[in-house]
């Protein structure tokens, strides 16, 4: 009888340069809602990715649920509404571990040079600095490396966020 592991080819391992290397803190974009360069926190502790949405309201289109809500504000451009065909509804731990009921959206993400579709949750994040959280069921399969211990590795940022978003919108 022949030995099967001796036939199998070695599997061939993922070296660090086939990999695209980010920071903990990056710039997004999600150009689908017209969302460009929003500062993202990469959260590889957090297993989905979380948009702060306000005035999020479900309605019926073509037979199919939607959602519309007003995005969060990237600079001083106060956002429009955004539409999209809801993708789901389930429970998500908050960051206080408490199961809230979430919406989610399917939309497509911009990183580090790449764009795929990702699953978003909307949330009120006015208390975040960051208005959208990565999670890592977003980035699992695109061969990303998060170095946590730096930022911005694939643009320099304008102005990195130092406020909540609640602070931000008082100006």
């Amino acid at each position: 009888m022949m030995d099967k592991s001796a036939t199998k080819a070695p599997r061939k391992r993922k070296t660090r340069a086939e990999l695209a290397v980010i920071g903990w803190r990056e710039t997004v974009t999600l150009p689908d809602l017209g969302l460009i360069e929003i500062h993202a926190k990469i959260d590889t502790g957090a297993l989905t990715t979380a948009l702060h949405a306000s005035h999020v309201k479900t309605y019926e289109k073509d037979g199919a649920l939607w959602v519309q809500f007003r995005p969060p504000r990237i600079g001083r451009k106060k956002p429009g509404l955004c539409h999209a065909p809801v993708h789901d509804q389930r429970e998500v731990r908050n960051t206080s571990g408490v199961p809230v009921p979430r919406i989610f959206i399917r939309t497509t993400l911009q990183i580090a040079g790449r764009s795929w579709l990702i699953d978003v949750s909307l949330a009120d994040r006015t208390q975040m600095t960051f208005p959208i959280i990565i999670g890592r069921s977003a980035i699992r399969r695109h061969r990303l490396l998060v170095d946590c211990g730096r930022s911005y590795l694939t643009r320099h940022p304008d102005e990195p966020p130092t406020e909540t978003l609640r602070e931000r919108n008082r100006s």
